[in-house]
């Protein structure tokens, strides 16, 4: 079986991500408050969850030995939707490259944009075929099936198609510069990869339910296959409990000194805070269960832990309309500004509470990040 290569190889995107999520920010070496302990971000600009299609599609099929990024997505992706690392400068500069923008265009700097729009929109899930689409021809060499087989095959390849398409179209064709609209963005992508699940359930559990025992070795056998060349493998709920990463901290003394609540609103700040609080315990209680041996049993617990992450968002956003609707306008930007605030002091959230310098936390950046180059450089590396 040839290696994966480009965009199938795992640790390529998340090198990707990497590079690219704190490009606006001028980050060099990916050190981000928000980023995944694994490598790799849950934010990139405007887009959440990037590559999610490829992520979904690894965990199930090779599980965590192969990919362990699946798992990374959690708690502190939500955190970084309440208090978004980026803003407005730093986002106009991917905004140009989102799929569908019809904003206003950048100055020309005599570079094409045609390359670097289509590949954000790879970021955002517009996966090609031969790239992010089932490895039909892969399977049909190992397990040799029978005429019932090869059209459940073709059946599960074409369904593949359809829930990538689905999750291409969560995402964002306008930035997302406050709170509540992050969160809706957020919830809007996790329930695409929902939907993208409940597309290819039917299909894989009938292919995999036509297989022979030895046939199904022979899937285990390229699973094993897969993971060589990979990082040491982890069992499938090594991401879990004391294996996850720690939470981010609340920024309480941040809000108080930069938003500065009245009495009233602190209520509500304090119903957010219990709602995050919340959403967290109920997130740690969430593991990719260790019996998920098969890509059925693994898909399962995709969907389980995608209904996680909704219930948690569920969870949060109405405290936080409630708590953002009683805001005045310049209480409302102090509290967008908190996550980039600290991007200026280069501090992680749970390191202090301690305000950072002022001004530095603003960086212009009037033509964008070259998104579309980087990828394509990550990709030949």
């Amino acid at each position: 079986m040839g290696r994966p290569g480009g965009l199938r190889n795992p640790m390529t995107r998340a090198a990707i991500t990497t590079a690219a999520a704190g490009a606006a920010l001028g980050y060099r070496n990916g050190d981000g408050w928000w980023r995944h302990a694994n490598g790799g971000y849950g934010w990139v600009g405007p887009v959440f969850w990037p590559y999610a299609y490829y992520d979904l599609y690894d965990y199930t099929w090779w599980g965590a030995g192969y990919d362990p990024y699946f798992w990374d997505y959690g708690y502190n992706d939500l955190y970084a939707g309440l208090f978004g690392p980026y803003d407005y400068d730093a986002l106009s500069g991917y905004a140009f490259y989102l799929p569908g923008y019809a904003g206003p265009r950048p100055p020309s700097t005599g570079r094409s944009r045609t390359g670097q729009a289509a590949t954000l929109a790879d970021m955002c899930g517009s996966d090609r075929s031969d790239i992010a689409g089932f490895p039909i021809e892969q399977f049909r060499s190992a397990i040799q099936p029978n005429t019932e087989q090869s059209a459940a095959l073709d059946d599960l390849a074409g369904t593949s198609q359809k829930a990538s398409a689905t999750i291409l179209d969560s995402c964002p064709k306008d930035v997302p510069l406050t709170a509540p609209s992050r969160l809706a963005a957020m919830q809007q992508r996790l329930q695409a990869m929902r939907d993208a699940v409940g597309i290819l359930q039917p299909a894989l559990e009938k292919f995999y339910g036509l297989l022979t025992d030895d046939q199904k070795a022979k899937v285990t056998a390229l699973v094993a296959d897969q993971h060589r060349g990979q990082r040491e493998a982890a069992p499938d709920n090594a991401n879990c409990n004391a294996a996850q990463p720690a939470a981010i901290a609340w920024p309480g003394d941040v809000i108080e000194r930069s938003v500065k609540p009245t009495d009233a609103q602190r209520a509500s700040l304090d119903a957010l805070r219990d709602a995050a609080t919340k959403a967290e315990d109920t997130l740690k209680s969430s593991c990719p269960p260790a019996e998920a041996r098969t890509p059925p049993a693994r898909l399962a617990a995709v969907e389980a832990r995608l209904d996680t992450m909704l219930q948690a968002i569920g969870t949060v956003r109405p405290a936080l309309d409630t708590f953002y609707a009683a805001l005045s306008d310049e209480q409302k930007a102090a509290f967008d500004a908190v996550g980039p605030e600290r991007n200026g002091g280069r501090t992680t959230m749970a390191a202090s509470n301690e305000e950072p310098p002022r001004g530095r936390h603003r960086r212009h950046h009037h033509h964008g990040p070259n998104i579309g180059g980087m990828i394509f450089r990550m990709i030949g590396l």
